[in-house]
């Protein structure tokens, strides 16, 4: 890495080096993303070079023919899908994939970032909400392209991002049990703290409202995607006769946890208890009854995060990209009309799939 010419207006880096206190190898190191530099150093000497304007030459150092992929767990069954999505791309691409599971569904841990440093990867694809502004920036100075898949908050301007439709996801599933004639439609959504629960949450309420229903506030749950959350919320929300004749699950993990509640109360499905999941992923067909559920592009997702990465970006165009999928209904056997309903009197035909989103 050579000094930046001054006559350009442009500061030297044994300037900024002077400045920040440190030799010319340290200000090499953090250009170049290694590791081994203080986080209170990096800091530093990324501010200055931010603060005089200095634009970082292209990387010299070669790239490893990899796509990393990082998850903060790996034990779900739509991991796989997402996996399968990224590796189906890098095969296109003469790559191999690495997994790696780290921190919290918010953010990987930090002791990620100097094993993705040293790996030099083609991409990485980034299953979490967003990333803080000290990884992005070290993840910029080794030039390591990063998209985030299905954030579960708002992601940063700067942050390339890949979801899908979940207002319209959660709608349709909504929609499709009000149109069988459902009155009490309980929802068990993900997680407070993420955005694609609440937005699911949101088209539910929708889906009340443009029926003529009233949202009960005790038939919402916040659970946390899993089968056991599923299957806690509804053997709560199926004690007692005022129980709901229907269940919206914001995943069809919690959906096989409804599916067990109603089997350890002693109701049918769908007959007593008609039951909506999120997510279509291959185990649903063959739950028992197959699952209607909500189909969320899973595989094309993961798909479309790799391509982002390996799209050539002309410099200058960095406004990052974001890309929502469309979703869609999958009518299975795990819903009917409730008890005693006339099918004849209920607006529309269930049987389709009805589009969640454009």
């Amino acid at each position: 890495m050579h000094d930046e010419d001054e006559a350009d207006g442009r500061v030297t880096l044994a300037a900024v080096a002077k400045e920040a206190g440190v030799s010319m190898p340290t200000v090499s190191k953090v250009l170049n993303g290694r590791s081994d530099v203080s986080r209170t150093t990096r800091a530093k000497v990324e501010r200055l070079l931010d603060a005089h304007g200095y634009r970082r030459r292209s990387q010299a150092a070669p790239r490893s023919p990899l796509i990393e992929l990082v998850f903060h767990e790996l034990d779900s069954i739509w991991a796989m899908e997402l996996i399968r999505g990224v590796e189906n791309v890098a095969k296109e691409n003469r790559a191999t994939v690495v997994l790696t599971e780290s921190g919290t569904r918010h953010t990987p841990a930090p002791e990620w970032l100097p094993g993705v440093l040293r790996r030099r990867p083609l991409g990485v694809v980034l299953v979490f909400s967003t990333l803080p502004a000290d990884i992005k920036r070290q993840l910029g100075a080794a030039a390591i392209p990063f998209v985030v898949i299905d954030p579960a908050g708002d992601p940063d301007p700067d942050v390339p991002s890949v979801g899908s439709a979940n207002w319209a996801g959660g709608l349709a599933a909504t929609r499709h049990l009000t149109d069988l004639g459902h009155e009490r439609v309980a929802v068990i959504t993900g997680p407070e703290d993420m955005l694609c629960s609440l937005a699911r949450l949101d088209g539910y309420r929708s889906a009340m409202a443009m029926a003529g229903l009233e949202s009960d506030p005790r038939l919402t749950r916040f659970g946390d995607f899993h089968v056991q959350g599923g299957f806690e919320h509804a053997m709560d929300l199926l004690e007692g006769p005022d129980r709901p004749t229907a269940v919206f699950a914001g995943s069809d993990l919690q959906a096989l946890g409804v599916l067990e509640a109603a089997r350890v109360k002693g109701l049918r499905v769908p007959e007593d208890l008609s039951v909506v999941g999120y997510d279509d992923v291959p185990l649903a067909q063959w739950s028992s009854p197959p699952l209607t559920t909500v189909h969320q592009p899973l595989r094309h997702m993961a798909e479309e995060a790799a391509r982002m990465l390996l799209r050539p970006h002309a410099p200058g165009a960095a406004a990052a990209q974001r890309i929502e999928l469309a979703t869609h209904l999958v009518t299975r056997q795990s819903t009917a009309p409730p008890a005693g309903h006339d099918v004849t009197d209920r607006p529309g035909n269930p049987d389709a799939a009805r589009p969640a989103g454009g």
